[in-house]
């Protein structure tokens, strides 16, 4: 039997042409949206990535600045404690316990203490005199090395110190180790009377005595064992 077939040739050139084109556009739409997603992936990664390092580059940052606000503060605390130091040693430039184990290490057999009182004060000012060209000499060396200390430095250290004793022959023995101390200077007797001892019934002499602190006193650590912290027992009022 015989096929007729009733359709141009180049008709059927033209719908094959078409489908041919048609499948290379769904190929090639299929190609840039498979481009077009792994686009999007690696953009969403990007984005990640870089979320991270943000988030890792600020903690690094807080934790520079926690390390440089911890560095500040241990220098603040250097700084403090030497300063705290240096104060101490200004306004106690004896430790206490030394200066009372030399008060009590140098008392007469008999003689107790009572009471200890020590202040500092701002030296006292000398009475002006006759100027002359060496006096004001003097005087502007005087103010030149002052202008150099501390005020802290230039202040002096006096004591009061009561106790009794059984005479006063123990009271100026007392006197004269005291004076004779490395520690104090201008040790004076400011008052000497009659104790009556309510538990012993006895009467003692009740003593007074004012002196200080000599200036510029450096103790080592073998001045300091060879004073020694103990001393004989006494009865302490501050």
């Amino acid at each position: 039997m015989l096929n007729l077939n009733f359709v141009p040739d180049d008709y059927v050139q033209s719908s094959e042409l078409r489908r041919t084109n048609l499948m290379y556009l769904v190929l090639f739409a299929v190609v840039m949206a498979g481009l077009g997603g792994s686009f999007m992936i690696i953009k969403i990664r990007q984005r990640a990535v870089t979320a991270k390092e943000e988030l890792i580059s600020a903690k690094t940052a807080q934790a520079q600045e926690a390390i440089k606000q911890f560095e500040a503060l241990q220098t603040k605390r250097k700084v403090m404690l030497k300063a705290a130091l240096t104060t101490a040693e200004l306004l106690e430039p004896v430790p206490r316990s030394v200066l009372l184990a030399s008060l009590t290490n140098n008392l007469p057999a008999g003689v107790s203490l009572l009471r200890l009182s020590v202040v500092q004060k701002e030296p006292k000012k000398t009475k002006r005199v006759a100027a002359t060209s060496k006096y004001r000499e003097t005087q502007a060396k005087k103010a030149a090395a002052q202008a150099r200390v501390s005020p802290e430095k230039l202040l002096e250290t006096y004591m009061d110190i009561e106790g009794v004793a059984p005479s006063d022959l123990q009271v100026a023995a007392y006197i004269e180790r005291l004076s004779s101390s490395t520690l104090l200077d201008n040790v004076a007797l400011v008052e000497s009377k009659e104790y009556k001892h309510k538990m012993e019934d006895s009467t003692l002499r009740q003593f007074k005595l004012t002196a200080m602190l000599r200036k510029d006193v450096h103790l080592s650590n073998e001045d300091i064992e060879r004073i020694g912290v103990g001393g004989k027992t006494t009865a302490w009022s501050f």
